[in-house]
């Protein structure tokens, strides 16, 4: 039931559609603040939106950006232990030429320390070499030179190795040869 019209003095409508004055076709100030209401949700919904999508945006910028250093530094290091790797080679040669009258030495005991401390800092930097002789040659591991016949092994088995191969983080960086 309709109620005496609550604006008929010149103040707005206060009585949310239960007067008279709804009845004719005159624009109601409640239906012009519900549209703006309406728009502004909208926009803030919208802005609100693409504060979400800017904000995944950036995490996902971040983790590529971290990714991106983390093999940036990888890589590096890969390129440094390939330049070491030579250097182990060589210790290892010299101190296989030491003549076993002179194993037991000072000097051959020195130069011992020191390949066992530099074979110690490169496993804690991630590099380990990959057992080759008595294993299956697997060519992801394995570079074969050439083929040989042994009683000691069966075909498919390396049987010696020339040069050690090494991993660096679970990559291989130089094959056994």
């Amino acid at each position: 039931e309709k109620e005496e019209c609550c604006c008929s003095e010149g103040h707005e409508c206060t009585c949310e559609d239960k007067c008279e004055c709804h009845d004719c076709n005159c624009i109601d100030d409640h239906d012009m603040e519900s549209e703006e209401v309406l728009i502004l949700k909208n926009t803030i919904q919208n802005l609100e939106e693409k504060a979400r999508l800017y904000q995944a945006e950036l995490i996902n910028y971040r983790k590529r950006k971290d990714e991106e250093t983390s093999n940036m530094l990888r890589f590096a290091n890969q390129d440094l232990i390939m330049e070491i790797l030579p250097l182990v080679d060589n210790f290892e040669r010299g101190l296989n030429a030491v003549p076993e009258a002179d194993k037991d030495g000072a000097f051959a005991a020195g130069m011992n320390m020191i390949y066992k401390q530099m074979m110690t800092e490169l496993e804690s930097l991630g590099v380990t070499p990959i057992e080759a002789v008595g294993k299956e040659f697997d060519p992801n591991f394995h570079n074969a030179v050439m083929q040989v016949e042994s009683d000691e092994y069966e075909e498919g088995i390396v049987a010696q190795e020339l040069l050690k191969g090494y991993t660096y983080r679970d990559t291989v960086v130089r094959h056994s040869m």
